[in-house]
């Protein structure tokens, strides 16, 4: 699978803020109400939307409405796409520099 630039850089985005890193190890252990979340981070709920809305575009972690609440967890083939877009983007090739066939 190749992703565009674009979508390798939306989901390393989500990754490269502390609180959403947080908010990612929190959800390991399995779907929580964003008023748990809340409880958690030392965060408004503003702001912690904000943060959601960044994981769930960028396919790492899900949303189900639930009354009044959002419910939210990892998403298992978002994580998967991130681990194998990582692999893609840091494999390395043997085609050398193509001006001195350098390897």
């Amino acid at each position: 699978m190749e992703l565009s630039n674009k979508q390798i850089t939306v989901i390393f985005k989500a990754l490269c803020d502390e609180n959403r890193v947080q908010i990612f190890r929190i959800l390991q252990n399995g779907e929580l109400c964003a008023c748990h979340l809340l409880e958690e981070l030392n965060l408004s709920q503003p702001t912690l939307s904000h943060h959601m809305k960044v994981l769930c575009d960028s396919g790492l972690v899900v949303g189900r409405k639930e009354g009044k609440w959002m419910h939210y967890s990892i998403s298992q083939e978002g994580a998967k796409v991130a681990v194998d877009c990582l692999k893609e983007i840091t494999a390395v090739t043997e085609n050398g520099c193509p001006c001195c066939n350098h390897q």
